[in-house]
């Protein structure tokens, strides 16, 4: 379990096929401190097993539906990425909780300087569309974020100034992917009023169920 709030920017040292496995080689400094063989780090918000350590970086392995599903494949050395470990228990939960385990891939459209914070507008697919709610929780690249506007094809999200400095998002380009997990709570939620997965839930439902 992670909190979407980023320790520390790492860099892709190395990433290639390792016998039937994939190898990620990350090099960083503060993700490693109190880090153990079999520990979980967020990178780019995907949960991954670290599975060897060195001075200065961590190995962890890929499977193809991770890279199917997200941006990892997308790397290269020297490519930046977010990083946060796990949880530790009776901490404070500064962001919300992310699971690390990504839902599906959108991609940057536009940033928009707004004073000193930056608009970043993120086209989504459906399968994360429908889960969007003004002021709703959203981890992007594992950073945990505010919905600002729900758009028909997508969302925008607002940078601050901290965000800009301590997380990869301000420099993404347009056209990148970005990974994206919605908010859990509003998948049980959905589970719970029996909707199918190719459903949504309405008003009228959630008050029912006493939600709303």
């Amino acid at each position: 379990m992670f909190s979407g709030i980023v320790e520390e920017i790492g860099t892709v040292a190395a990433l290639g096929r390792v016998g039937a496995d994939w190898a990620l080689t990350v090099r960083c400094r503060a993700a490693l401190e109190g880090t153990r063989l079999g520990d979980s780090i967020a990178v780019n918000g995907v949960c991954l097993t670290v599975a060897a350590l060195g001075t200065d970086h961590f190995v962890a392995n890929l499977q193809p539906v991770t890279l199917r599903r997200t941006n990892l494949g997308d790397l290269r050395p020297g490519s930046p990425v977010n990083l946060e470990r796990a949880v530790a228990v009776g901490e404070r939960i500064g962001g919300h909780y992310v699971q690390g385990h990504v839902d599906d891939t959108g991609r940057i459209v536009s940033q928009t300087p707004d004073g000193a914070a930056v608009v970043v507008r993120i086209a989504a697919p459906p399968e994360v569309h429908r889960y969007l709610v003004p002021r709703g929780f959203i981890a992007v690249d594992g950073a945990s974020l505010t919905v600002v506007e729900v758009l028909p094809d997508g969302f925008t999200v607002s940078l601050v100034t901290h965000t800009q400095q301590h997380t990869t998002l301000a420099g993404k380009r347009v056209g990148e992917r970005v990974n994206l997990e919605v908010d859990v709570i509003a998948k049980y939620v959905e589970r719970l009023l029996g909707r199918p997965a190719t459903g949504g839930v309405d008003l009228e439902q959630l008050r029912r169920a006493g939600f709303a």
